[in-house]
């Protein structure tokens, strides 16, 4: 059987999964989890195969957590089961080595075979991303901006878009309140904008958040 643990916010998200696998004949849900702390503690005294992470689980606050997670736990793989925007947030979770990413829109059907073959070895993205990816030498240049977004700038953008201040996102990222201010200014220059607004009114046209 393929042990998973499930890592998310919801109550409900939790009930749904368990009760869809309750009888499944490969994937067993041995683990339940509400925010990111419990998911060292858990990967620490349980085997687990697969993390079904949400990138907005309570105490994860960096892509590069979750990258923290795949170095010191690399036999347990991960798949994000998320609402956050696919174009955006799924090439980006790939590239910090998570082995998949299933918009919680997805039948839950769909997960399950993601988990199954994520456990063989394969890297499971929606076949939407996958065009979106492959339409990118094809769109404009204001189009493809968001590709050169690197992850920690998408992460202040986030919570710039959410309205927090530079010295509250230097506090949840553990960084210096300069550093955020460099990607800020970074954020507006990529984007070819010169204020917050029209900063995240771009990001929004162009999906990033």
């Amino acid at each position: 059987m393929i042990k998973v643990c499930l890592a998310d916010n919801h109550p409900v998200t939790h009930f749904g999964v368990k009760s869809y696998f309750k009888d499944h004949d490969q994937i067993s849900i041995v683990a339940n989890v509400g925010n990111f702390s419990m998911v060292r503690d858990i990967l620490q005294t349980k085997e687990i195969d697969i993390l079904i992470l949400d990138l907005e689980l309570e105490g994860l606050s960096s892509i590069f957590e979750v990258k923290s997670i795949l170095k010191n736990f690399p036999k347990t793989k991960i798949v994000i089961f998320s609402d956050l925007a696919e174009q955006m947030y799924a090439p980006n979770a790939i590239k910090a080595g998570v082995s998949g990413y299933v918009h919680k829109t997805e039948k839950l059907e769909t997960l399950g075979h993601s988990i199954v073959k994520v456990h063989e070895g394969k890297i499971i993205i929606n076949e939407t991303v996958r065009k979106n990816m492959a339409l990118i030498a094809k769109q404009s240049k204001s189009e493809r901006l968001y590709r050169k977004l690197s992850n920690r700038e998408i992460e202040v953008l986030r919570y710039l878009s959410d309205g927090k201040k530079n010295n509250e996102i230097s506090k949840i990222l553990n960084l210096n309140e300069k550093t955020i201010s460099t990607y800020k200014l970074r954020l507006l220059t990529k984007l070819n904008v010169t204020n917050l607004v029209d900063l995240v009114n771009k990001a929004k046209t162009l999906e990033i958040i």
